[in-house]
């Protein structure tokens, strides 16, 4: 019989058996025919010194080659096989980690044991000993063995032997999988740079795939020719002559620069140059009936409300109904009502840092068991909201992390988080109860990505963005005296919002007490001593976090004598410019908009003066993208300092990234500048 497991398109419809053995001719010839030797290496490869295209690598991809086809393996089986074979040059000791290698595998269907199978994993090590002699050492795969992770996921895991600094690593391997619409995706483009990189398909007439390729580099090789007869259909154990073409498509870069990560990305394979594979629909060759693998959203709805782990969980109002009753009490309109059903769950829960599209234990199990992972507790939050006379729907979301959400095909592998949604008039809330620090409307970070489906159980599926309604906000007020002796003395006040407030409660929550966390701080500057504290909100989440400080520092500078200074960020100065590449070809994902502001009034003894005020800046981006501003204000025996950093967007794009960095140099340059008083 020939099995053929399509995971996500319910084969279940098919009424008849494949009776087809598929025989793919060749397969030695086609598989090796683009392949580069195994087992030697070249003079000129072990005298690498350095990478002339990016002298900068610590490692390189000399030669990579790929090749994916649809064939037979054992018995009547017809697999994706897929085989990669790659060269790298290590250069210096911080390109080791190339050395060690993590292949998954998949089981994607949980009523069988069908996962991809990884075999044939073949490696050596080329280095020159004390006497300039090339030598090799070869991996010993019987130390290579899968373990599994989790209910889906098998990791093959070894490291290449006797790595050292000019070594060349080799290894090959062939993975085996029976999932026809996870065609093999191949990435030209990693972390290190690759001198060359090929990758080559073989599709059978009776697949159809949608080909795309992602990125901005581009291909040094793009081919498509038909190879006759390279697929042999048999019919009931006997052999036919007639046999179906395959297209064979072949792909290929030169001299591939690394991608960079830099901060505030998502996930890099978003952004990687690669070659993609979609399918579309396949023919049974025996029937000649045509199964359509690009559903429609209305076909993924039915799938999602219908399974146990999500849709049939959506169903379980009625736990939380007499669990409410006290929750509820005094509560008469709709938004103070989800406010306290949100903080229950909050309070309830324990996250188990699992994320999923689907519960782990099931809704009952995990008020039980009081934890879950993302799903069980954000589940349950719509459960409850429902069940207390509010609209809430699911949202599947894909975190940063994951890769971002591809709309135009319905691929349920895009999600692996769920959140709630909350309807309340004209205004909708995400809400997200892992965290118990999370005030009321405020996604954590991870899930700042983009967009996420909104599902429930009666009316149809539906995208929306994530767009946090809240910033990154603070404002901090500062009122100092600088006394006769040298020392500054005065009170600091600081109100964090939105995601700032709940970035210092995560923050202090990471001491015993908030004594320890003033101390740490304390620490921050040795010319700064906290003589007074007072900290509030902490737990009110719905309230500013307020912080209140009575300071007293050191103004004596030690370099020159006699000069009093004064850094008003002392604290919280941005030193290092996170933008430091000469272009960007990704955006600048921030996840949501920020405004900082400090307002400084000082006082001045009569006998002192400014002498070196702080510089006066204005500077914005296009677009009313972001603006940095100081100004300042001589009075009589005083000054006046304000400074304001907003950036206005969650996401900037490529052609704003130099405006950014720029900025970004402006503020470091800014912030380091001493204000420097004079006794007149």
């Amino acid at each position: 019989m020939l099995n053929l497991i399509l995971p996500y398109s319910n084969l279940n419809i098919m009424k008849k058996t494949f009776f087809i053995l598929l025989i793919l001719c060749g397969l030695g010839k086609f598989a090796s025919a683009q392949d580069f030797p195994f087992g030697t290496v070249s003079e000129d490869e072990m005298n690498i010194k350095k990478y002339g295209n990016d002298t900068s690598a610590h490692a390189v991809v000399l030669r990579e080659f790929g090749d994916a086809r649809i064939g037979l393996v054992t018995g009547e089986n017809i697999r994706l096989i897929f085989e990669y074979h790659v060269k790298i040059k290590i250069i210096d000791n911080k390109g080791f980690d190339n050395g060690t290698v993590e292949l998954q595998a998949y089981n994607y269907n949980e009523d069988a044991d069908s996962y991809e199978q990884i075999e044939e994993i073949t490696g050596v090590t080329y280095y020159k000993d004390d006497n300039g002699a090339t030598q090799k050492i070869e991996l010993d795969n019987s130390k290579i063995y899968p373990v599994k992770e989790g209910k889906n996921l098998v990791f093959y895991k070894f490291t290449m032997p006797g790595i050292r600094s000019g070594c060349v690593i080799e290894y090959k391997y062939r993975k085996i999988s029976p999932y026809f619409n996870n065609f093999q995706t191949w990435y030209f483009q990693s972390d290190i740079p690759k001198v060359y990189s090929e990758y080559q398909a073989h599709i059978p007439a009776y697949f159809r795939y949608n080909i795309s390729k992602k990125g901005s580099l581009k291909l040094s090789k793009n081919t498509a020719t038909v190879e006759q007869k390279c697929l042999m259909i048999a019919s009931g154990g006997g052999t036919s002559d007639q046999g179906a073409d395959c297209s064979l498509f072949n792909y290929a870069m030169n001299d591939i620069p690394a991608l960079v990560n830099e901060d505030y990305m998502t996930a890099p394979k978003n952004f990687l140059a690669a070659i993609n594979f979609e399918l579309t629909d396949y023919t049974n060759p025996y029937s000649d009936a045509t199964i359509k693998e690009a559903r429609q959203w209305k076909d993924v709805d039915y799938t999602i409300k219908n399974d146990i782990g999500f849709g049939d969980q959506l169903k379980k109002k009625s736990l939380f109904k007499d669990r409410l009753v006290p929750v509820l009490a005094g509560k008469t309109d709709e938004l103070s009502k989800a406010k306290a059903v949100y903080t229950y769950i909050q309070q309830l829960f324990k996250w188990d840092k699992a994320s999923g599209k689907y519960t782990e234990y099931g809704i009952s199990k995990s008020l039980d068991k009081h934890t879950g992972n993302d799903a069980d507790i954000n589940l349950s939050l719509v459960n409850a909201l429902n069940a207390a006379g509010l609209t809430a729907s699911a949202v599947m979301l894909s975190t940063r992390e994951h890769g971002t959400i591809n709309s135009l095909y319905p691929a349920l592998n895009d999600f692996n988080y769920v959140v709630a949604r909350l309807d309340i008039g004209n205004q909708n809330y995400l809400l997200d109860a892992t965290d118990p620090l999370l005030s009321f409307g405020l996604l954590p970070f991870r899930c700042l990505n983009d967009k996420g489906r909104v599902f429930s159980p009666d009316k149809p599926s539906y995208f929306m963005d994530i767009n946090p309604p809240q910033k990154e906000k603070s404002t901090q007020t500062l009122d100092f005296t600088l006394q006769e002796d040298g020392k500054i003395t005065g009170t600091l006040v600081n109100y964090a919002t939105g995601y700032d407030a709940y970035k210092k409660r995560t923050e202090i929550k990471k001491f015993n007490s908030t004594d320890e966390y003033v101390e740490d701080l304390n620490g921050k500057s040795p010319r700064v001593k906290v003589l007074k504290s007072d900290i509030s909100n902490i737990d009110s989440l719905e309230q500013p976090l307020i912080e209140k400080y009575e300071l007293e520092m050191n103004a004596t500078d030690k370099m020159n004598v006699g000069d009093l200074t004064f850094n008003p960020f002392f604290w919280n100065r941005i030193k290092d410019n996170p933008f430091k590449l000469a272009e960007r070809s990704y955006p600048v994902d921030l996840g949501m908009p920020s405004d900082e502001r400090l307002t400084l009034t000082m006082h001045l003894p009569a006998n002192y003066t400014v002498e070196k005020p702080p510089q006066i800046v204005a500077i914005g981006m296009p677009d009313n993208g972001g603006k940095f501003i100081i100004s300042y204000e001589q009075g009589e025996h005083s000054f006046s300092f304000s400074y304001t950093f907003q950036l206005n967007k969650p996401v900037y794009d490529q052609g704003e990234y130099p405006y950014l960095k720029e900025l970004y140099n402006k503020i470091i340059q800014s912030e380091k500048a001493e204000i420097v008083f004079k006794k007149k």
